[in-house]
């Protein structure tokens, strides 16, 4: 059942395009037996079924900007490659501190110096 609730709320912050992973990842860490590495990977799989349901949302309400987009996703494919290359080779001790870094410097910006006026 919690683990029905770990999904559920991070596919609705994944469906928000805030990045369910951010949820998904510390919660598999911490309440299963699953590695760094594992929990990394569980979310690769389940991000894929929750971004496809939310790109409909947002091309249907024509939230999309293709413009901005192409050359977003050739330079991430690249980006996913290195990535995966270095996940996959690094100590899962190391990559757990290094997303929880990630994860401190992401909320310290949030909270402090994102521009507020930007958000609709």
């Amino acid at each position: 059942m919690f683990l029905i609730l770990i999904g559920l709320f991070s596919g609705i912050i994944g469906g928000m395009g805030i990045g369910g992973g951010t949820i998904l990842i510390p919660a598999l860490i911490m309440f299963t037996s699953l590695t760094q590495h594992q929990g990394q990977s569980v979310n690769l799989l389940s991000f894929v079924p929750v971004a496809v349901v939310a790109l409909i949302t947002h091309f249907r309400n024509k939230n999309i900007e293709l413009q901005l987009c192409l050359p977003l996703i050739a330079t991430g494919v690249l980006g996913a490659v290195a990535g995966s290359y270095l996940a996959v080779n690094l100590p899962s001790n190391l990559l757990r501190k290094l997303f929880g870094v990630f994860l401190f410097f992401m909320g310290l910006y949030e909270f402090f110096w994102k521009d507020k006026s930007r958000t609709k």
